[in-house]
């Protein structure tokens, strides 16, 4: 039968979503062209209103001279001095430069300029102030206009004097003027835009550093990012630098899990061959007593690789309390004549796997159980940001020189009884994995062995 090859599936490369510099050179330009269009809206305002003003004050001093020179003469009409009405073009007709002066029920006296228009008088004024408004009486010129009603000596009416300029010079300027400020902001937001551009590249350009470093460290050329960065994006290359740490950590734990696997199942196949090529009487009994071998080491191997794979999640936890309850059953129902106490606080956590509490639990106090004389004690307490665990028997104990060599794989220093000889070795190694510690010591309640586990608490 041909063997079927898996195919792996291809990796699906992130997608991309927008652009870091895009959406940054969006923002300011937007921002820019908000900015530049109000600051120019007010400018255009406050430009505009000065140079109507300069506008309005020519036309009032004319008004003003106007006043000044104007008399009643004897037949009842207005006589102005020659100094009044000097400008030129009071005298050409349609010139854009006119003034008249009129009152209700009497002749009005125009400007030549005016030729054969008038002015149109309005209400009338109760008031001594120039009057400055627009107007478009004239179908073919628009006009400024200021007027003032006044009383002259020897009058018995008010007259109105007005003095108008049309608004083709004053527009002119104000378009030059508005041109003039659309084409300056638009050359400042076009500037600013190419600053702003320019700023996000040169602030972005060492995330481009650090896309290369990765590449080189993918190539194989490096193995950390090991560029100076920006203090904005240092901490980001730490983490990433830690990241690459820790799996080729985990990796090379990994490495030496199956170094150690295979070097531990090498001497049983080497007996079972052994046995089977030489055709053994007792093969039968060798295959198993090896095979049991075999698997002891492979379950103690097992759980080094499910707590190194669950170390690396920080979410990790486990009430412990609920763990107790429940080892303390298994093993109640194992060990009948065993009397098992617990004490302690009821809301601790820990930050480690359940399935792995419970496998360094179950080992701890199935132990004290079963080498123990009847009596386990196990108290639980926080110290020093951990959570400690003390599992005390009221067996004979462990000798002092004997209590570091236990820890080691498949040492057992009571054969009488059934066992594997890895409990002990697994609560160290899953424990080391979590950051913990496992100790043994003498009970002084009890007289026998007492255990303390030490595992980071949580919470």
């Amino acid at each position: 039968m041909e063997a079927v090859t898996p195919t792996l599936e291809p990796s699906v490369p992130a997608r991309a979503k927008g652009s870091l510099s895009r959406r940054m050179i969006l923002v300011a330009a937007c921002w820019i062209a908000l900015l530049l269009a109000g600051g120019g809206f007010a400018l255009d305002r406050v430009l505009v209103t000065a140079v109507t003003r300069n506008f309005d004050d020519q036309l009032e001093y004319v008004l003003r001279s106007l006043l000044v020179s104007a008399e009643i003469g004897p037949d009842g009409e207005v006589i102005l001095s020659r100094d009044a009405t000097a400008d030129q073009r009071f005298l050409e007709p349609n010139s854009g430069l006119y003034w008249q002066i009129s009152a209700p029920g009497v002749d009005v006296f125009p400007s030549r300029s005016l030729w054969d228009r008038h002015l149109a008088y309005g209400s009338q004024h109760n008031d001594r102030d120039a009057h400055f408004y627009t107007s478009t009486q004239f179908p073919d010129e628009k006009l400024r206009i200021v007027e003032r009603d006044a009383m002259l000596p020897g009058s018995k009416v008010r007259w109105r004097f007005q003095v108008a300029q049309s608004r083709a010079g004053l527009d002119g300027q104000i378009e030059v003027l508005r041109r003039t400020l659309i084409r300056s902001f638009a050359l400042l937001a076009l500037g600013l835009i190419v600053m702003a551009a320019l700023q996000t590249l040169y602030g972005l350009w060492p995330l481009r550093k650090v896309q290369a470093e990765i590449a080189r460290m993918r190539a194989g050329q490096s193995s950390r990012v090991s560029q100076a960065m920006p203090i904005e994006v240092a901490p980001m290359v730490e983490e990433l630098n830690a990241l690459i740490e820790h799996n080729e950590r985990q990796a090379e734990e990994a490495r030496r899990h199956a170094g150690n696997l295979a070097h531990a199942l090498k001497t049983p196949l080497t007996v079972i061959m052994n046995a089977a090529t030489a055709q053994s009487d007792d093969l039968a009994d060798t295959v198993i007593r090896e095979a049991r071998t075999m698997r002891r080491q492979v379950d103690h191997h097992l759980a080094r690789a499910r707590a190194v794979g669950r170390r690396g999640s920080a979410h990790s936890r486990a009430e412990v309390w609920p763990s107790l309850e429940s080892v303390e059953r298994a093993v109640a129902r194992l060990y009948r004549h065993v009397r098992i106490d617990v004490t302690g606080p009821r809301d601790l956590q820990v930050h480690v796997e359940r399935q792995d509490l419970d496998e360094m639990l179950g080992n701890l106090i199935e132990n004290a159980a079963k080498y123990g004389g009847g009596s386990v004690f196990v108290t639980v307490g926080v110290q020093a940001g951990f959570v400690e665990f003390l599992i005390e028997d009221d067996g004979t104990g462990i000798p002092e020189e004997d209590r570091l060599r236990i820890f080691d794989r498949g040492v057992r220093l009571d054969s009488g009884k059934p066992g594997t000889g890895l409990g002990m070795a697994i609560v160290r190694d899953v424990a080391e994995i979590y950051g913990g510690t496992v100790s043994l010591e003498e009970s002084e309640d009890l007289g026998g062995l007492l255990v303390r586990l030490r595992l980071p608490a949580a919470g």
